[in-house]
């Protein structure tokens, strides 16, 4: 059996203030994704998201309650997710008003991929740890990171497709809307790449 590793028990909790801080910040970024969407698939699939998201924060809300963290701590890493998160609201907002709605949307994908990217690699990260520690620790992580995992894959590779496909369409070359991660239901990486190779023969159909 393998030997467990030794973990950083304040390095956890940063991650894990920090995984709170993301979904806080997500939950923004979201409701101001979907004022930008013009497709209206993609103003949905974003709603969905968004509930994930509201969800999300509660499973990390129980996992600090488990583990006796208090939710309101700062750290100088969970300012800066906080000022990311923020600043990706912001750019949105800059977008939305320059009056050209295609162009917002645009932004608007290109945000959620970059918040969903940090999100998705928390909750990797927070598996990880479920993986390699013991106790309450590892089972109070495991029961969440199997609540959400799904999820997170799911936001990050349909809107990764999402981004690719109407900056494809704004470019005057030929999409697919929905995007194939979306058709194909992608919840992997290889998955996700899959899908994209397979963008071209769902084209010409």
């Amino acid at each position: 059996m393998a030997k467990k590793a030794s973990i950083e028990q304040e390095q956890v909790h940063e991650l894990l203030y920090q995984a709170l801080e993301t979904e806080l910040g997500g939950i923004q970024v979201y409701e101001t994704a979907v004022s930008c969407a013009v497709n209206d698939d993609l103003r949905k699939e974003w709603g969905e998201y968004l509930e994930e998201t509201r969800t999300h924060r509660k499973v990390l809300l129980n996992v600090f309650q488990s583990l006796g963290l208090d939710p309101e701590q700062k750290t100088p890493g969970r300012e800066v997710v906080g000022h990311i998160g923020k600043s990706l609201v912001k750019a949105m907002e800059i977008a939305k008003a320059s009056g050209d709605a295609i162009a917002a949307e645009l932004v608007a994908t290109e945000c959620v991929v970059l918040a969903e990217t940090k999100d998705h690699a928390n909750w990797e990260l927070i598996g990880k740890v479920a993986e390699n520690t013991t106790g309450d620790v590892s089972r109070v992580l495991k029961q969440a990171h199997e609540a959400v995992e799904k999820d997170e894959d799911h936001h990050l590779y349909h809107t990764r497709g999402w981004s690719r496909e109407l900056w494809l369409q704004s470019l005057g070359i030929p999409a697919v809307l929905p995007p194939p991660e979306e058709v194909k239901q992608v919840e992997t990486a290889i998955g996700a790449a899959r899908a994209e190779q397979s963008r071209d023969r769902m084209r010409k159909h």
